[in-house]
């Protein structure tokens, strides 16, 4: 699936924030598990699952993780489903930086698709048009950290 097809399903997805990325999950046929068996330095997991939904995949976050990691690692998982399926053979494993033993490339276009899903720039304008404009409070409306949302909005990060 192209990039741009990608978008195009999600988009169904992206009324009402926050958006609900194990929805779009089961709707593409993975089962999202909470695996407090992965390593500390382990943020998340796309796998082959024969528990898994009609896919025959899997997502599995790290339990440990907090509520806005998980929904995090839930979309960057998702983005290798949906972008990059013909590479990961029976899985892939993402560090904390999201990191796995595909190409820097692919990881960048997990994660641009990733933000792309949870913060999608309609839902930011829409915000911002209902009177949310502060960083702090746009993060809490979609529910992602807001470091996330400084550098969904171009805003320096230190």
């Amino acid at each position: 699936m192209s990039m741009s097809e990608a978008r195009a399903y999600i988009r169904r997805f992206q009324n009402t924030p926050p958006v609900n990325v194990r929805e779009i999950a089961e709707n593409l046929g993975l089962k999202v598990w909470e695996m407090s068996s992965l390593p500390t330095d382990v943020s998340g997991k796309l796998f082959l699952d024969e528990n898994g939904g009609t896919s025959g995949f899997s997502i599995g976050v790290n339990a440990h993780e907090g509520y806005f990691r998980k929904r995090f690692t839930v979309a960057h998982e998702l983005a290798h489903f949906l972008l990059h399926r013909n590479l990961i053979g029976n899985g892939i494993q993402d560090d904390a930086l999201y990191r796995s033993g595909l190409s820097n490339q692919v990881e960048t276009e997990a994660n641009r698709l990733a933000a792309d899903i949870l913060m999608p720039y309609s839902l930011i304008e829409r915000l911002q048009k209902e009177g949310v404009r502060s960083v702090d409070g746009l993060a809490a409306k979609l529910e992602v950290s807001s470091p996330a949302m400084k550098i969904r909005l171009g805003i320096p990060v230190y």
